[in-house]
């Protein structure tokens, strides 16, 4: 059997407006909120770095400054700045304009308001264990909505036998939320729009050609997007006494 490539580079999306997080975001960008005794975008990177991660694009836009001289403090990674200061790119505009980077092959893309409490096993090396790009255009790391803290909707996908994902019934309850981790090819954003457009366009297409996937996280998934989930983050790190 052919090994498999080792996903060695990601895309860190730091660019946001962080407009859920205010007041707190008026002064400090999210990505540099604390959690415990690190930074959001910090605790992102350590995880990259931990899954043999070796090569991490940031993309800045909102108090840009402050979150590019935070992140090339790192010595563990290389670190590359995509530069949004002049237009933010929403998800998937400011993904594709990085693809560049990553040289036709596979990486992971990971949120900075994702925050989660791992298991016994990495998340994103059994992502990268279930990566199969012969069938995946996208695989995305899912938490169970009732393992989910700071979350309080409907939910986004549904998932069958072979972890092959569709968009929730727009009246229906769905189980599975997506955690903001994911592994993408970067061939599914041939033939996307220029500029600023979300991500939600690739998983779409990505559902239209049955090529989406989920993989469900192994741990409890923390949604820190508003000034109220950073309590409830705080709580979750210090009942698993991480």
């Amino acid at each position: 059997m052919k090994q498999k490539a080792k996903i060695d580079s990601a895309m860190v999306l730091a660019a946001g407006l962080g407009k859920r997080m205010r007041p707190i975001s008026a002064t400090t960008p999210k990505p540099l909120i604390r959690i415990g005794k690190k930074t959001l975008v910090n605790r992102a990177l350590d995880r990259l770095a931990a899954a043999g991660v070796r090569s991490v694009i940031v993309n800045v836009h909102y108090l840009a400054d402050l979150v590019e001289h935070h992140v090339l403090r790192r010595s563990d990674l290389k670190i590359v700045i995509s530069d949004e200061r002049d237009m933010l790119l929403e998800t998937g505009g400011g993904t594709k304009k990085a693809l560049a980077y990553f040289g036709g092959q596979p990486f992971f893309l990971i949120n900075t308001d994702t925050f989660w409490i791992e298991s016994a096993s990495s998340s994103l090396s059994r992502l990268e264990d279930f990566w199969d790009d012969t069938q995946m255009d996208a695989l995305l790391l899912l938490s169970p909505t009732v393992n989910a803290r700071g979350f309080s909707g409907h939910g986004d996908f549904d998932i069958d036998n072979e972890g092959r994902l569709s968009r929730r019934s727009e009246k229906k309850l769905s189980a599975w939320i997506y955690a903001g981790v994911a592994i993408l090819n970067p061939g599914v954003f041939n033939d996307t729009p220029e500029g600023s457009f979300s991500l939600n366009v690739i998983f779409d297409r990505a559902i239209a050609n049955k090529r989406l996937f989920g993989l469900s996280m192994d741990g409890i998934f923390v949604n820190v997007g508003t000034p109220a989930a950073i309590g409830i983050a705080e709580q979750t790190l210090q009942d698993s006494a991480v």
